[in-house]
């Protein structure tokens, strides 16, 4: 049975993509993010680091 609504399903690709977006987030931010587990980072950094990369995909909207 194949379903042809990919809606809410995520890609490896897309996964791998918002990976890297993270990383970028956080090394301009200049905080220490490794791969895998994090839970070393405090919920400022943690958050500093997710509202980085929506103010840069709300720019992004905005420039099309």
């Amino acid at each position: 049975m194949s379903n042809n609504n990919n809606k809410g399903v995520m890609t490896e690709k897309g996964r791998e993509a918002l990976e890297r977006f993270k990383m970028e987030s956080a090394n301009e931010l200049g905080i220490n993010l490794k791969q895998g587990y994090n839970g070393d980072l405090t919920s400022r950094e943690a958050g500093s680091i997710g509202g980085s990369m929506v103010k840069k995909m709300i720019d992004s909207y905005k420039m099309q």
